[in-house]
């Protein structure tokens, strides 16, 4: 073994007990308490430090090659398609892309070292940890985080929106693509989750005006006693759902980690199936990338009580996730509303009268309906109307200053010549001379 020897920890520790065994100053069952190892197994290491002393604690592995190790033609195989494949994935999506493609059952860590060791990988600086922790929930459903993380998911430079859900308890995950984090992409995707896991107890999101308002209260909300919503909030006050706001992204930590695994996964999939519009992206999530990563990274919640509610009886979601205004009735029962005109036709029985306030419901597949205190109206759309201005009358200055210049006479007076002798015989009424250029 030489005058050097290199032991780890563990045969240390043993190599001290077992010099006070030698020295009487405990026996084997004690040491054998010591260093966590059963009696028999300590008799053996006993055996082996009496005939090798100190070298017989160390494993006889040490040094050698590991019997489950990969051959050469298997690291090789790893790392070409790597190169090949998967540049700048992470040794952990790595190793399961190469199962997946049924090239080799790698550990991470060993594809980790591998990387490293070609360069091809660098270890990461794990940051510490910045803002208090928080309990994670209890139930599934019981608390949803919701965000949308806006990067270039294609690689083309133009930039898209995933709405993202993690359920707070177990990490569960459903995300859809938008083009922009608008109210209408916020509905669908909260549809989908209901559609799938139910309605959640509370929504966990940012200041966005998508989400919540800073307005000041209307009148009419002031009258009912009502705070100020959005078209996302009166959908989820309609559910039920209470919408808690986040006042910094490290609050809703879950939902930002997993944007990473997103921008990490998704972006790298989409390139490997050459993917480049919303429309498929979303076929993709759908089609069992989400199921997958909840296969990974869900975990189990700390009670098994499921907190999601069913949706409730005869409730139509598409009456639900809807975009609504007030707009008054004419005195011909014709209602405006985007510039366009709709003539209210029934029914007889529910008319609303003229000055009457009804609500204009557009849904989000588009469609356009009419309701009067809660019954839905029949109509149909008409021509804008023409309105006549009514005219008005023209100031004289106006008139004045479009009338054609008129000359005066040749013999007006203001041709003939200015003296004090004619103005004393226009006032004596004897004719004036004659004008300047004329005969008499």
């Amino acid at each position: 073994m030489g005058d050097e020897l290199m032991m780890s920890g563990k045969e240390r520790r043993w190599l001290v007990e077992l010099e006070l065994v030698v020295q009487g100053k405990q026996g084997l069952v004690e040491a054998a308490r010591r260093v966590g190892l059963g009696y028999r197994q300590m008799k053996r290491v006993w055996r082996r430090y009496r005939e090798w002393g100190a070298g017989g604690l160390v494993h006889r592995g040490r040094g050698r090659r590991s019997n489950r190790g990969y051959g050469a033609e298997v690291r090789e195989g790893c790392l070409a398609v790597y190169r090949d494949r998967m540049k700048g994935f992470g040794p952990t999506f790595a190793a399961e892309k190469l199962v997946e493609w049924g090239v080799a059952v790698v550990d991470h860590e060993t594809l980790r070292r591998w990387l490293v060791r070609e360069g091809m990988w660098q270890r990461r600086r794990k940051r510490g940890p910045h803002r208090q922790w928080r309990q994670p929930r209890a139930r599934f459903g019981e608390l949803v985080q919701l965000d949308g993380s806006h990067h270039d998911w294609f690689g083309t430079g133009e930039r898209a929106c995933l709405m993202n859900f993690v359920d707070d308890a177990t990490t569960t995950t459903l995300a859809r693509m938008e083009a922009e984090e608008t109210t209408a992409g916020a509905m669908r995707s909260l549809w989908g989750w209901i559609e799938r896991y139910g309605v959640p107890l509370a929504l966990y999101c940012d200041g966005k005006t998508v989400y919540v308002t800073g307005r000041e209260p209307t009148v009419a909300e002031q009258l009912v006693g009502e705070p100020p919503l959005t078209a996302f909030g009166k959908a989820c006050r309609r559910l039920g759902i209470e919408i808690v706001r986040a006042y910094s992204p490290q609050a809703k930590g879950r939902v930002e980690r997993s944007h990473g695994v997103y921008q990490d996964r998704l972006v790298k999939e989409l390139r490997l199936r050459g993917i480049n519009t919303i429309e498929g992206a979303n076929a993709l999530l759908d089609g069992g990338f989400v199921a997958r990563l909840n296969e990974r990274f869900a975990t189990t919640p700390a009670v098994a009580e499921d907190a999601h509610r069913p949706v409730p009886p005869g409730l139509d979601l598409a009456t639900v996730f809807v975009f609504e205004e007030s707009r008054c009735v004419a005195n011909d029962w014709t209602v405006r509303y985007s510039n366009r005109y709709f003539q209210i036709t029934g029914p007889k029985q529910g008319m609303p009268r003229p000055k009457a306030r009804v609500t204009m419901q557009r849904r989000l597949d588009g469609s356009l309906h009419i309701l009067y205190r809660g019954r839905e109206l029949c109509f149909r759309e008409v021509p804008p109307i023409a309105r006549v201005k009514p005219t008005r009358p023209v100031p004289m200055a106006q008139m004045a200053s479009t009338r054609a210049p008129q000359r005066p006479r040749p013999d007006h007076p203001w041709y003939r010549p200015f003296s004090p002798r004619a103005l004393a015989q226009r006032r004596s009424g004897q004719p004036d001379a004659a004008p300047v250029g004329e005969q008499p």
